[in-house]
């Protein structure tokens, strides 16, 4: 069976690829010859997953999985959620991003945040949704300089590290993506 993870993200196949069975053949945007952005314009992490598998199976014809992943604070009621790429502005730059969000926490007691991803499935023409939520806390200032987006100044539950101080195996053991993609892991072995 072939899927096609329809995100250009580097740093998400990496994540995402380890975690889906051997059994499945997975396909890039690159291995169907895709190089466009796929539109992201829903109010919620579902419906931008939903959107973006949709955009590509339409396309393509073929099986797909699709991630949306927000950061939402609590302390910011929320934000900045699914404007987490986009927050500092259209340009997706991680550090104007990470720098916007820790100067408006600056004066917020609350430091409790939590990651969420949101993936969709077509299989067979049939929508699945699966989700992973890890919370935590977005700390004081950057560490470490691994991972990608808010990695650096987020600290799950429970840890002494950031994800980005965090190897990819041990980010793949708790993290929100590694959560929804073990989902759809669990799910596809029905197949």
């Amino acid at each position: 069976m072939e899927i096609v993870v329809a995100t250009g993200n580097k740093h998400k196949l990496d994540e995402i690829i380890p975690l889906i069975p051997s059994s499945i053949k997975l396909l890039t945007l690159k291995d169907i010859n895709f190089n466009d952005d796929i539109p992201e314009n829903e109010p919620t992490l579902e419906g931008n997953a939903l959107a973006k598998a949709r955009f590509i199976f339409q396309l393509t014809g073929k099986n797909c999985l699709a991630d949306d992943t927000g950061l939402e604070v609590e302390a910011l009621n929320g934000e900045p959620g699914v404007f987490s790429a986009r927050y500092a502005g259209e340009e997706k730059n991680s550090e104007k991003n990470m720098a916007k969000l820790l100067a408006a926490l600056s004066e917020k007691n609350s430091r409790k945040a939590r990651f969420k991803t949101a993936m969709a499935l077509i299989i067979n023409q049939k929508e699945y949704l699966f989700e992973g939520i890890v919370n935590g806390e977005i700390l004081l200032e950057k560490r470490g300089e691994k991972g990608f987006g808010y990695d650096p100044i987020f600290q799950a539950e429970g840890f002494n590290k950031s994800f980005a101080e965090m190897s990819l195996d041990d980010k793949n053991k708790i993290s929100h993506r590694a959560l929804a993609t073990q989902k759809v892991a669990d799910f596809l072995k029905i197949f």
